[in-house]
């Protein structure tokens, strides 16, 4: 989709296949896409999606960017952002617990091993919490995390234990947003 004005009818299929959007919405989506990439690369980085607004503070923005990167290749094109996108959209809520729930573990899996590490956890929480505890407080708070969530005792939590540990935590109403 690179730097084109706008969708094939092909294109507009594949992307409404990729996703729980209406043509309208990822016509909309597209319009709001190309205004973001302010270099004309056909994609976002992290440096464009820092100039949202109600973004530019948001400390795990950059993990965001990661984990929409699909490909790795430190851009986000439009079918990715469609696709991570939709798994947000309050209108698609329903059903998407657990695409959220992936989601989020791929947030905290940041070394893409399939688990979540003493070290992925520490990383993503020092992020979050930024110097309001000091390193040994915060990997105490690790600590404590990966003990209780790792049932099989092999000191990192899986996919598994992720999802008993989040379970009651309303994840699909926490994770979600309001594209209209």
């Amino acid at each position: 989709m690179g730097n084109q004005l706008s969708l094939s009818e092909k294109q507009m299929e594949e992307l409404k296949g990729l996703s729980n959007f209406s043509k309208e919405e990822v016509q909309k989506l597209f319009k709001r896409f190309k205004s973001l990439d302010k270099d004309h690369s056909g994609g976002l980085n992290v440096e464009e999606f820092l100039n949202i607004p109600n973004l530019e503070h948001n400390p795990l923005v950059r993990r965001v960017v990661a984990t929409f990167d699909d490909d790795k290749n430190g851009v986000i094109d439009f079918t990715e952002f469609i696709k991570n996108l939709s798994i947000f959209a309050s209108k698609s809520a329903d059903g998407k617990e657990e695409e959220k729930t992936k989601f989020a573990f791929r947030m905290y899996d940041v070394n893409n091993d399939g688990y979540i590490s003493n070290g992925d956890l520490f990383k993503i929480l020092k992020i979050m919490v930024g110097n309001n505890l000091t390193d040994t407080q915060l990997q105490q708070l690790v600590d404590r995390t990966i003990v209780q969530g790792d049932k099989d005792k092999d000191g990192k939590l899986s996919y598994v234990e992720f999802v008993a540990m989040v379970k009651s935590s309303n994840i699909n109403e926490k994770l979600s947003v309001d594209v209209s």
